[in-house]
């Protein structure tokens, strides 16, 4: 019997979709095999009629290197004494008889576009120093540790000028590293998310039109390069996050669109395979082969590249058939509910956090409720959420001239009534910098020097709001100008007064915001957020505080101005007496008060300050330290039993992963027979540990509730 790389334990796992390391045996990879060394390529095309590996190492001679179809679905082959850095593409005869030239869909490496072959890579030889930050990072709950995201696209970051022949100017990884790393452990930043790392075609795409799922991009380095890029953030402290793009793909004629003759990633159905506002195509998650890709993505860029988290873009199209078509098909249940991204996610989070100690956030501008609750609770299992509707609504305010802002008041109220809902992160992403929207300094209403307060006293507010935070390149010192991916920031401006103490008020408030659990240690707990004024409409000014759920011992007091002159003097209540030290002005003065709190109610609270407030400033308190009650104390441990079990209880989540049951082994020649009859009789009889239903049951009351709620409906008990 031939030996195969792909064995039949491997092929039983593939068509369950749990083949969670599939990456290992997909692709090309370098092996020895009989003392000889080459390399093992496995394809997935179930419909080709014939292929064969064309490379630089057979001439890119057709029919040289034939792949032997090992089943009704793999194709398998070993070419002996060929290395790494081999550049090769499969040649399909496809099922109407036609030939194509296919990149691999599994390829650890590619070429720089417009090139786009794959490329024969080792990645077992880079060795790792990180080992300390990914074991630290196993004992965390990231939900109690600060995160504050800078988002980064590469090559506009900054530009190598000295390469004046190079049309790109793109710094390298290990460049890239050295000199990104000491930016943001500088400011202050937690993570880095970086744009556009998986391998595509258009640099026009920002790296959203995938075509190496398994393939950072050749753009900025080669594969070891990456680790490099990522192994030093790591042993600096800085934790990586890269965007991710299950829903679909371009329609690249070298890539996965109609891959093997038929649609074998994508949708059969013509209302489902496509999304026409973007001119590309959906990934068929109802085919187990398609769902284990994408997980085993995941999976390679956690395990290979030890990046900490994913995010997952453009999830609301995913989760609904009707998005952006005009057309659309129903589920089963009549409504437009996307089932099988739904049992997507809630495996692919589920079984991710059971693992890894990496995060999947969600992109999400979907109402679906639960994106973060644990599958078992019917949620779809996400780490994070994107805020949308606190950035959309909060940009809003900002573009609004003072004078007018007391009628969108509510716009920056609003957003605390569902904040607690979901574990949400707070974004000013690249995508509201871009298409005439203009930066975060145009954004603001008001002369060009009142948008300089007026921006720092926006991140003053963002910093205080509960929930994770992001901000995108540039935006931190007050780019004037949008982003251009061609492009670099214009980092000049750091040399004027105006942008220079923007960057400084941005870095003060990544300091408070780091060092402070009651600004960071918030996802769910809705007493750690407490409106002092909310109503204070005609001035534009807003009061609350940041507490610990047990009592006021570490709390702090914010008074915010969105108006461009002073308010002097303004009354708001607190909660204890005594001294209240002023920690944070907007203003770049550093004189340091205190101010005493009078026994007088107000707010609805005890005491009362008086605080004067200048143009556009924004203020921070401390709020004096008392003694802890035994039943302050009793509380506080109360709450964080809670919160370790609800972070055990999530990692233990086993409902959507699907059960599957044991292979049934070959039976011997002589008792096929008798083997057969009893594994017809097994099979008829359904498993006790049977996977769940891959849509929702059919309870029409349970389905009307959730599509009431636009909640994924209920699996069946």
């Amino acid at each position: 019997m031939v030996k195969r790389f792909f064995t039949d334990l491997d092929r039983y796992y593939f068509h369950h979709g749990v083949h969670y390391e599939l990456y290992n045996k997909m692709g090309a990879h370098v092996v020895e095999e009989d003392g000889v060394r080459g390399v093992h390529f496995v394809l997935w095309a179930p419909s080709a009629r014939a292929v064969c590996v064309v490379s630089d190492g057979n001439g890119w001679t057709p029919w040289r290197d034939v792949m032997e179809k090992v089943d009704d679905c793999i194709w398998e082959l070993f070419v002996p004494g060929m290395c790494e850095g081999v550049k090769y593409k499969y040649l399909i005869v496809r099922a109407d008889g036609s030939e194509v030239m296919k990149a691999d869909p599994y390829a650890y490496a590619s070429e720089l576009r417009p090139a786009n072959a794959s490329v024969v890579a080792d990645l077992s030889k880079y060795e790792w120093g990180d080992g300390k930050w990914r074991e630290q990072k196993k004992q965390e709950n990231f939900l109690e540790k600060p995160m504050a995201v800078y988002e980064v696209h590469l090559g506009s970051w900054k530009k190598d000028w000295d390469k004046w022949w190079d049309e790109d100017k793109f710094l390298d990884y290990r460049r890239l590293a050295h000199e990104l790393c000491d930016y943001v452990k500088w400011m202050g930043y937690t993570h880095i998310e970086v744009m556009g790392i998986c391998e595509y075609p258009f640099d026009g795409s920002w790296g959203y039109q995938v075509t190496g799922y398994f393939s950072p991009t050749a753009r900025y380095g080669r594969p070891e390069d990456f680790m490099y890029f990522v192994d030093y953030m790591h042993q600096n402290g800085i934790g990586v996050i890269l965007d991710w793009v299950p829903a679909h793909f371009p329609k690249d004629e070298f890539g996965l669109d109609w891959f093997d003759g038929t649609p074998l990633y994508e949708y059969a159905d013509p209302l489902r395979a496509e999304y026409p506002q973007w001119g590309t195509k959906a990934f068929d998650l109802g085919k187990p082969e398609v769902s284990n890709f994408l997980i085993a993505s995941a999976f390679f860029w956690v395990n290979v590249y030890h990046v900490d988290g994913l995010r997952a873009d453009a999830v609301a199209a995913m989760l609904y058939n009707s998005f952006g078509r005009s057309e659309w098909r129903p589920n089963k249940y009549g409504t437009d509910f996307n089932m099988e991204s739904f049992e997507f996610f809630r495996h692919l989070n589920t079984v991710l956090r059971q693992r890894t100690s990496a995060i999947i956030i969600a992109e999400d501008s979907s109402i679906v409720s639960g994106v973060t609750a644990p599958a078992k609770n019917d949620g779809l299992g996400f780490g994070l959420k994107w805020d949308m509707g606190w950035m959309n609504d909060t940009i809003r305010y900002y573009n609004e001239d003072p004078v007018f802002r007391r009628y969108k008041h509510h716009l920056m109220t609003g957003t605390f009534d569902y904040v607690f809902l979901e574990n949400y992160i707070l974004v000013l992403s690249h995508d509201e910098v871009v298409h005439g929207k203009g930066s975060m300094f145009n954004k603001m209403a008001g002369s060009h020097q009142d948008k300089f307060g007026a921006l720092k006293t926006a991140y003053t507010m963002m910093m205080g709001h509960p929930g994770k935070k992001l901000l995108f390149m540039g935006q931190d010192f007050g780019q004037e100008a949008e982003w251009d991916y061609k492009g670099s920031l214009q980092w000049y401006l750091c040399d004027d007064p105006g942008h220079r103490d923007i960057l400084e008020c941005y870095r003060r408030l990544l300091n408070l915001y780091t060092t402070h659990a009651v600004l960071y240690n918030d996802a769910g707990k809705k007493n750690t957020f407490e409106w002092i004024n909310s109503g204070d409409y005609m001035r534009n000014l807003f009061s609350f505080i940041r507490r610990n759920p047990w009592n006021y011992n570490d709390a702090l007091v914010f008074v915010i101005n969105f108006a461009p002159v002073d308010r002097d003097p303004i009354e708001i209540g607190v909660p204890v007496s005594g001294e209240y030290k002023k920690i944070f002005s907007t203003y770049a003065d550093e004189e340091e008060y205190s101010l005493t709190a009078v026994k007088e109610e107000c707010d609805g609270r005890p005491y009362r300050l008086v605080v004067k407030l200048r143009p556009y400033e924004s203020l921070i308190f401390s709020v004096p330290w008392h003694e802890s009650t035994e039943e302050e104390k009793e509380e506080e441990r109360k709450t964080r039993r809670r919160i370790k079990k609800e972070h055990e209880d999530a990692i233990s989540d086993n409902e959507h992963v699907p059960k599957v049951p044991a292979p049934v082994e070959k039976p011997a020649r002589a008792g096929r027979k008798k083997a057969a009859a009893a594994t017809a009789d097994a099979q008829a009889a359904p498993a006790e540990d049977a996977a769940p239903p891959a849509e929702a049951p059919k309870k029409s009351v349970k389905v009307a509730k959730a599509v009431k709620s636009r909640k994924a409906p209920a699996k069946k008990e």
